[in-house]
């Protein structure tokens, strides 16, 4: 099995060349989505962050949790301390449970934050430029300027991680574009 990791900073199109790779009949998973389960599941978070408003109807709202870290890094750096290698482990499982399979990515936009790559035999980057990518998080996630800049500056800059990428993928262009990207790898 050959473990790919798909990676790039937010609203840089991830999920567009996930969906491409489903299409053609890969199996491609979500480390965001594993983290979404792993943050809904965990007793740890509820306690570490207790004294902070992150709940609605006694489960912790993505929101608020949102809010809160990403306007202080260290409370983001402790989130990132419970999830990461519990995510870490998941990902783990899914290599065991899929390695008759010829490929299998892993879409995982933190990956170099969260120290991962040994994980993987090749990295894919989907590279956007910043402002494309601020105006995307902007309408996709209705945030204002300032919250969708506390995201995006959380993350690693892009040129920091294309050095650590096997694959550069450019999503500024047509779907079309895209896909051929795509298929040149292969």
């Amino acid at each position: 099995m050959i473990r790919i990791a798909i990676t790039g900073n937010i609203a840089s199109g991830k999920t567009q060349v996930e969906n491409i790779l489903k299409e053609k009949g890969y199996l491609v998973f979500d480390a965001d989505k594993i983290a979404h389960d792993i943050l809904f599941s965990s007793d740890e978070i509820k306690k570490t962050f207790i004294d902070y408003d992150i709940l609605t109807d006694g489960k912790i709202s993505r929101k608020k949790l949102g809010r809160l870290v990403f306007s202080d890094s260290e409370k983001r750096k402790k989130l990132e301390s419970i999830i990461h290698p519990l995510v870490k482990l998941e990902i783990i499982k899914l290599f065991d449970k899929y390695k008759d399979e010829k490929y299998v990515f892993i879409s995982i936009p933190l990956l170099f934050e969260a120290h991962m790559e040994d994980l993987f035999d090749k990295v894919i980057f989907i590279y956007c430029d910043d402002n494309i990518r601020l105006e995307r998080l902007i309408k996709r996630n209705n945030l204002s300027r300032e919250e969708a800049l506390l995201r995006m500056n959380s993350q690693l800059p892009q040129n920091n991680k294309i050095k650590n990428a096997d694959y550069i993928i450019t999503n500024e262009s047509t779907t079309d574009e895209l896909k051929q990207q795509i298929l040149n790898i292969f």
